[in-house]
């Protein structure tokens, strides 16, 4: 059954003379961004001369060419070829597994959020890490991937005054969303939940700086504070600690 979300044709909006917004669906939607990864996918495959990014988000692909060697109706004229794209045959899709040590000084906000909601700390975090969560996006800072998919008993508005600066590597959620943040200080409305050793940002990757990308599956771990900087030292060292799957879709 088809999303009642998915658009029956792409929309485009010009972004600026260089780039092409295209609306593929509205909303928080797998089914929407299943068909903005395709959409990219496909596209990144045809491999045009001029095309300098394709930045896919929760709901429209952002496609940035060079003018001066194509024009917005001949991006617009490749996406209607493509339509609807088709997930590719044999694909596969990454499932990844991440360690989280919550509350305390890695999730400040663990103990408010549980009276909140008017639960307990374990119960918040059975929750959220027995969910499987898909990333939408990755934006805002490097490597910060959004994620769909957290329990709707753990939803709740973000914070009044956003933090200016929160640690490295959180794991945090905000409204119907969950996320995990890059090993950079960030300002941050999100509630923080823990933290992770995982690097979902690390230059020193130079093949593959970011470690998740959209359309990926996500789970979390709980460990404890010990475990968590034995794990850290080895993402320091440059090791990958999150866990791979790679399933038939």
């Amino acid at each position: 059954m088809t999303s009642e979300a998915l658009y029956a044709m792409p929309r485009f909006r010009r972004s600026g003379d260089a780039a092409l917004t295209i609306e593929v669906g509205d909303g928080i939607d797998a089914d929407v961004n299943a068909r903005v990864v395709d959409l990219d996918r496909a596209l990144t495959a045809r491999a045009l001369p001029g095309i300098v990014e394709i930045v896919p988000t929760y709901r429209t692909l952002l496609v940035c060419f060079d003018p001066t060697l194509l024009s917005w109706h001949d991006v617009e004229a490749e996406i209607i070829t493509l339509w609807p794209p088709a997930a590719p045959k044999g694909q596969l899709r990454r499932r990844w597994t991440v360690p989280v040590a919550y509350g305390g000084d890695n999730g400040m906000d663990l103990d408010w959020l549980a009276q909140r909601l008017d639960t307990t700390t374990d119960e918040i975090v059975a929750r959220h890490s027995s969910a499987e969560y898909r990333v939408y996006m990755i934006g805002f800072l490097p490597g910060f991937a959004y994620l769909g998919g957290l329990d709707p008993l753990l939803h709740v508005g973000r914070r009044p005054e956003p933090r200016l600066v929160t640690p490295p590597c959180s794991v945090s959620i905000g409204g119907q969303q969950a996320a995990v943040a890059p090993p950079l200080p960030s300002p941050s409305g999100w509630h923080m939940l823990g933290r992770t050793p995982v690097r979902s940002y690390d230059p020193r990757r130079a093949q593959e700086p970011f470690l998740f990308r959209a359309g990926d599956l996500l789970r979390f771990h709980p460990i404890g504070v010990a475990e968590f900087a034995a794990l850290e030292r080895a993402a320091d060292a440059g090791e990958i600690i999150a866990e791979k799957e790679e399933l038939e879709v």
